[in-house]
């Protein structure tokens, strides 16, 4: 657990520096000149998926003690994932970065609020630690919107540095967020290998399910098929890394964030075979 504890909020730092990096003023300012597409994959994220994680915890009956990991992933925003594989789609790169970058921000207050009510709604009586959401949004600024703005303002001052860098800045994110769950794996192997066949099947049936969802919601209202295939992917691509940070805050032992390790695992392979099959398709 201390391996984890200490990489992850250091990790999530980096990989929110990295990703506002990537960012301008114009990709907030596009959510004003275009917003029914960003409304669409806003609402997908913040309301649609909450409520399909609590659904499917209450029909596949899920163990109490993921319950709140299941709530955790769907809470988090997309991240910079979701933004290399929708280029990757052919896909509204555009539209993917600006949903990113906005949900991200937001999450500091989404992200708590879903948590607290979780553990009221499922009485959950497994949080080990004195937790608000003050405290825990307050600690979120400082590892998701205190490395945006830093980011940002790199960006701003050095320019083309930056730009010719991206692809680089964006295998370093993609990379950390696949050694934090490799950490969460080689040091907690023998507690966690029991329940990753419970997890595994939850986090397979809410990934599909939200891609589905957001594939054919954007192909009735999004305006076209670039942006259709943006907003599938950030439905079914999460911010892991901030779902461990998050469970790092509520919990002394590991074994409550394997489902957010469980979808990270099933959300890369799939959305792999995904974009694979989009590309076919073409």
């Amino acid at each position: 657990m201390e391996i984890v504890t200490n990489i992850a909020p250091i990790a999530l730092a980096i990989i929110m520096l990295g990703l506002g990096a990537s960012l301008t003023v114009d990709d907030f300012l596009r959510v004003v000149k275009n917003p029914k597409d960003f409304f669409i994959g806003f609402i997908c994220q913040l309301i649609v998926l909450p409520i399909v994680a609590y659904l499917l915890i209450i029909t596949l009956s899920v163990p109490i003690e993921m319950a709140l990991g299941v709530m955790l992933i769907a809470a988090a925003p997309g991240g910079v994932t979701s933004n290399v594989l929708t280029k990757f789609a052919n896909g509204d790169v555009a539209l993917s970065i600006s949903l990113t970058a906005v949900m991200s921000l937001l999450s500091i207050v989404t992200v708590p609020f879903i948590v607290i009510n979780s553990i009221n709604i499922f009485d959950i009586t497994y949080v080990e630690k004195e937790i608000t959401m003050t405290a825990i949004a307050l600690k979120m600024f400082f590892v998701v919107t205190v490395p945006v703005i830093i980011g940002m303002t790199i960006r701003h001052f050095t320019g083309d540095l930056v730009i010719r860098n991206l692809k680089l800045i964006q295998r370093l994110s993609i990379t950390l967020f696949l050694f934090v769950f490799a950490a969460i794996y080689i040091e907690e192997w023998d507690k966690i290998v029991s329940f990753l066949t419970r997890a595994g099947l939850i986090a397979l049936i809410l990934n599909l399910t939200m891609m589905v969802i957001g594939f054919y919601v954007a192909k009735f209202f999004a305006s076209g098929v670039p942006q259709q295939r943006a907003i599938s992917l950030e439905c079914g691509l999460q911010n892991g890394t901030l779902a461990v940070f998050v469970s790092t805050q509520l919990f002394d032992n590991i074994i409550y964030m394997v489902p957010t390790a469980a979808y990270a695992l099933v959300m890369m392979a799939t959305s792999v075979i995904f974009v694979f099959i989009l590309r076919k398709s073409n």
